[in-house]
């Protein structure tokens, strides 16, 4: 049992490093312009398609090191996925509820005041959850074969 708590937690926190450390990159790849659309503070397609990728790869991390630290036969995995998906909602609906900037977006922005001031299409934040908990069961079979 103790296996089985400590893969869901060495797994979560896995995937929650990948994906600051590949959105940080991506933010310095992309900058301002190439992560919202110009002028408002709406995502790019670009940011949207590479936060599903992103999200998706950094949970079948998790899932791998899940499945790895509980041992075969675990169900550690796919309580991890539930986990994820249950939190990816519970942070959703905040942010689905936060009232939009309609204001214009300046040239020039710094990471914190994009994380704060971004906004996503609710698909996106319905989307989200769903993937990282189908990345976590893929990525928990990939280490069981």
């Amino acid at each position: 049992m103790l296996k089985a708590i400590l893969g869901v937690i060495l797994g979560y926190i896995l995937m929650t490093v990948i994906v600051f450390g590949c959105f940080t990159a991506a933010w310095f790849i992309l900058g301002a312009d190439g992560s919202f659309k110009p002028g408002v503070w709406d995502a790019s397609t670009t940011w949207l398609i590479m936060s599903f990728v992103v999200g998706f790869v950094a949970a079948a991390v998790g899932g791998m090191v899940c499945a790895a630290v509980a041992g075969k036969g675990s169900t550690a995995p796919m309580v991890f996925a539930g986990v994820v998906l249950v939190l990816g909602y519970v942070m959703a609906i905040p942010a689905m509820g936060k009232e939009r900037n309609t204001g214009p977006r300046p040239a020039e922005i710094t990471m914190t005041e994009a994380m704060t001031s971004a906004q996503q299409p609710t698909i996106a934040y319905l989307l989200n959850p769903l993937i990282g908990a189908v990345g976590v069961a893929a990525g928990a079979s990939l280490r069981r074969r």
